[in-house]
């Protein structure tokens, strides 16, 4: 018999105890405390009452389950919602805290005052259950580190498996049996497209709810990226079908967006309605519209990017599910003739995203998709338009947006022609101390200032890439280190820029659903400015980074250096991957 089926045969009162004890063992206790109403004074059949709760630590959100020695009804407070009034008794209650009366202070008295009517010739006592909803059960899985690697200064295993745990945390739609973000639950279950097509699924992009495809679609590309370069990492961390289950996700929802040959979804969600909203995307409400590229309004770019993704999907999942793996290599093909046939910049199709994820260029997308296309599938020709459309000269700095130097090194790895060699080479000698890119005082290469360490980042990756592919090994591998090692504490302030791992990481990432109470805690942006620590971690997250004289902030509001995204972490997951790999192999560079 199911669990609902039980409950259909229990009487109302026993009914309101087990759903209350449900609902707590779903959530967990955290800092539970029972009380006793003070009785502050009753007449005729009146009463008033008030629960006194001293805190030690900041609340965000809390319930109070009250049970009354006798019957009470009409009962007015003005701190919370009621969840249950009365029970079958008249004597159980549940008070849930108003989405402007969650916040109190560590060191505070919170004082929830009331009054009624009560049944019966003697006024009521009362004991309840008070309940701190602010924080959550999440556990880190274990770490393993292989004990016949090299020593590390930082733990990249431990960086491996939270980054994963990063991007659980941003999933959207029907979440799996699995789940282990415990403060996440389903969400956008009602995203589709203008003829009802299911587009749940995919990714959250950064601190809000919108779901863009461009940058989704690289982050995938550069995780497989790293996979399949060092799939020992993986495997070693024990960090390996984790992995796999994690790039599913967007992969599955790439396949829902394309609905047809010359016809691809590109972004779920209004980014201005989306941003009026401070809080939990199982809460959302507002209408959610889905935008897309065609014959008539192309996007290269997200086109080509999205057929990368898928690409090299299928170069991790064709010893894995056969089936699944050819499907995509089939969306993927489809997905580069049309960015191939019917060319243009996709922001200039989909208006919705030009203010938040503007393509300067197409021609990148289509090296990078016809680079990723010849590793799929060997064909030749694939090769010749990787080379004939590749962006040449020294890259600014790789990223969502720009797949200039990870072409170049991907040509120059299958090739090993000097104009890619050269090309790499520029483009490190730009960035590496002596070259044109600012260093911050404390040695981070500083490109711009908006998310500044996901652009140090990028270009760290690419240099390990090149250092694999035979170029200049321990200087640029030396050069990575030394970028990553900032990120992770090597930098005047000798903080982590990643949330929950190493030395004064950061406590509060511009990030809604990490900064809500747990539920059933009403969220909003009374939480936006709570003082405190984001409730929940949110686990292996990087920040965007420090100003170009290191300094930084950990502040809630700045969405320049506090925000996280999915980019941020798709070349820091991938070059923590490289690191392992280095340590497993012995082949941990020398530095200075």
């Amino acid at each position: 018999q199911s669990t609902w089926g039980v409950l259909d045969s229990l009487s109302s009162e026993m009914l309101f105890k087990v759903v209350f004890l449900l609902a707590v063992l779903g959530r967990g206790c955290h800092g539970d405390q029972t009380l006793q109403m003070q009785l502050l004074q009753h007449w005729d059949t009146n009463w008033e009452g008030q629960f006194t709760v001293p805190l030690k630590t900041d609340v965000l959100g809390w319930e109070l389950k009250i049970n009354f020695s006798v019957p009470v009804s009409s009962i007015q407070q003005w701190d919370g919602t009621w969840l249950v009034q009365g029970g079958a008794s008249g004597k159980e209650y549940i008070l849930l805290n108003k989405v402007d009366k969650g916040f109190h202070a560590a060191g505070t008295i919170l004082k929830v005052r009331m009054m009624g009517k009560f049944t019966g010739s003697s006024a009521p006592t009362a004991t309840a259950i008070f309940t701190d909803l602010t924080t959550d059960s999440q556990t880190v899985p274990p770490i393993h580190v292989p004990n016949s690697q090299q020593t590390t200064k930082y733990n990249y295993e431990e960086l491996l498996v939270k980054s994963i745990l990063f991007y659980e945390a941003q999933r959207s739609g029907k979440l799996p049996a699995n789940n282990r973000v415990p403060w996440r639950g389903d969400s956008a279950l009602g995203d589709k497209g203008d003829n009802n097509e299911d587009l749940t699924g995919g990714w959250y992009d950064a601190g809000d709810h919108v779901k863009f495809n461009f940058p989704m679609a690289y982050t995938t590309t550069m995780l497989a990226w790293g996979y399949l370069e060092w799939k020992d990492a993986y495997v070693g961390a024990n960090q390996r079908q984790d992995f796999l289950e994690s790039i599913k996700w967007p992969l599955d929802y790439f396949i829902k967006c394309h609905v047809a040959p010359h016809e691809l979804y590109v972004q779920v969600g209004n980014g201005g309605a989306d941003h009026g909203f401070w809080g939990r995307p199982e809460d959302m409400t507002m209408a959610r519209p889905a935008y897309k590229i065609t014959e008539s309004k192309p996007g290269s770019d997200v086109a080509g990017e999205t057929a990368a993704a898928m690409a090299a999907g299928y170069l991790v999942f064709k010893s894995v599910n056969k089936t699944y793996a050819n499907e995509l290599l089939t969306h993927a093909k489809q997905l580069y003739e049309f960015a191939l046939q019917f060319k243009g910049k996709y922001s200039d199709s989909v208006s919705a995203a030009a203010g938040y994820y503007r393509s300067g260029s197409y021609q990148d997308e289509l090296g990078w998709a016809a680079v990723w296309l010849y590793q799929a599938t060997g064909d030749i020709k694939y090769l010749a338009d990787a080379e004939a459309n590749r962006v040449s000269g020294a890259g600014w700095g790789d990223s969502w947006d720009d797949k200039t130097t990870y072409t170049n090194i991907l040509l120059y790895k299958f090739t090993h022609k000097d104009i890619y060699k050269t090309d790499i080479e520029a483009t490190y000698t730009d960035w590496m101390p002596g070259g044109s890119l600012p260093y911050t005082p404390g040695g981070m290469a500083y490109r711009l200032q908006w998310g500044a360490l996901r652009y140090t980042i990028n270009m760290a990756l690419g240099a390990m890439m090149a250092a694999d592919a035979g170029l200049h090994a321990d200087q640029y591998r030396c050069w990575a280190e030394s970028q990553l090692h900032y990120a992770l504490g090597d930098n005047p302030s000798n903080h982590s820029y990643v949330v929950g791992f190493g030395s004064g990481a950061p406590k509060r990432p511009h990030h809604r659903s990490s900064s809500c109470p747990s539920r059933p805690a009403p969220c909003g942006w009374d939480e936006q400015k709570n003082p405190g620590p984001n409730p929940h971690t949110l686990y292996g997250a990087l920040v965007g980074g420090p100003g170009k004289d290191d300094s930084y902030k950990d502040d809630r509001n700045d969405y320049v250096k506090n925000e996280v995204a999915c980019d941020y972490n798709a070349a820091f997951q991938s070059a923590m991957a490289g690191m392992i790999h280095l340590a497993l192999n012995n082949g941990l560079p020398t530095c200075p």
